[in-house]
């Protein structure tokens, strides 16, 4: 993806864990600079270094060191051509509409507009070509809008899960039944997150609302539009079960899952055949050389105990997902490990890479 001019982005939520991810990734990006940083009123006002309580393991990138924290509002990023959003769920919504009724193109981590029937659900591994219903949100809009838009990015253990999903469906048609148990790094919590005496030597077999999101996340990932752009199909056409189990595991940052899928199509494929299939998949992202994409976007380990967390994790920048113990299963087809970066692909980086496939496709003017 070769691109000589420098599109100035804001960070909304830049205080916050998902907020300082965001920038780590952005300051050395190669075509988007940042320009306005936005977080709560408290913090508004403070150069970004004063406002910052900073948890990351490399210092504050100096471009953003002195930048004055501005309260999220859409006055502030008028010249910013691209939002990133890592608000809190709790304020997310109505600063989000704002942002996109001023003409913004908001790329948001939070939860608040996944299920809006015309916003789209990417994995940018997955489903770039949701984007195409981004002139059908406009149109929508009272008055219409020619370049405000808001593109979500998923769940962060439903993006672990959907790309081998994805990769398997692309090869061998449509799955018929996925159960899914997550091992779900704290991180994922934000900060300060889970109490220590709670996680301590323990599991927590709950994470509220997580099972739900997975369940219904997949099915719009997975599917199309409808016939007439209008909406999503959810998968309908050829109906996908989904049945997920959460839960809180003491690992700071890495989403494992277990994953065993029936494909609906009879006899399945074999094991060597699906492990070709998920090496050998690419996406949109690598076609089009976004410069956030991983080289490989499934890297399927060999060993019989890999991935893990720990040693796999930050593997292309945490940027790709890993496979591992492929094998049948005995109740569906077949069964596999899934690690997923939650802090990486299934946040920050999903939203960066959706906003440069934006920029590729020329959803974003440049």
């Amino acid at each position: 993806m070769v691109f000589s001019k420098e599109l100035r982005v804001g960070v909304l939520g830049a205080t916050g864990t998902v907020g300082q991810r965001f920038i780590l990734l952005l300051a050395d990006h190669p075509f988007f600079r940042i320009h306005a940083l936005g977080a709560s009123p408290r913090s508004a006002g403070q150069p970004y270094s004063k406002a910052v309580k900073w948890k990351q393991s490399r210092p504050i990138p100096k471009v953003a060191r002195d930048i004055i924290v501005q309260e999220c509002k859409s006055e502030h990023f008028k010249d910013c051509a691209v939002i990133f959003s890592g608000l809190d769920a709790d304020v997310a919504g109505d600063i989000e509409l704002d942002f996109r009724a001023a003409e913004l193109a908001v790329f948001s981590n939070a939860k608040n507009h996944r299920r809006d029937p015309v916003v789209p659900l990417i994995v940018p591994l997955v489903n770039p070509s949701h984007l195409s219903i981004i002139p059908r949100q406009q149109s929508l809009h009272s008055p219409p809008l020619s370049k405000g838009f808001i593109v979500t990015n998923a769940n962060c253990s439903t993006t672990g899960l959907v790309v081998p999903l994805a990769a398997l469906e692309k090869a061998f048609g449509a799955l018929d039944t996925v159960i899914v148990t997550t091992m779900q790094a704290i991180s994922g919590a934000g900060y300060p997150g889970v109490p220590s005496l709670d996680i301590l030597d323990n599991i927590v077999p709950h994470i509220g609302g997580e099972e739900e999101k997975m369940e219904w996340e997949t099915q719009k990932i997975l599917g199309g539009l409808t016939e007439d752009g209008s909406s999503f199909d959810y998968h309908q056409s050829t109906p996908l079960r989904v049945s997920a189990s959460c839960n809180r595991v003491p690992v700071l940052e890495g989403h494992l899952e277990t994953v065993s899928v029936r494909f609906a199509k009879r006899p399945p494929p074999n094991l060597e055949d699906i492990r070709k299939a998920l090496i050998s998949y690419t996406t949109e992202a690598q076609q089009y050389q976004c410069p956030s994409a991983p080289a490989q976007t499934i890297f399927v380990h060999e060993e019989a105990d890999r991935p893990q967390p720990r040693l796999d994790r930050d593997f292309q920048s945490g940027a790709g997902v890993n496979v591992g113990r492929i094998r049948q299963c005995p109740v569906l087809d077949i069964k596999f490990v899934v690690l997923v970066n939650n802090v990486c692909l299934g946040a920050a980086t999903s939203s960066i890479m959706n906003a440069e496939l934006a920029v590729a496709k020329g959803v974003i003017e440049a």
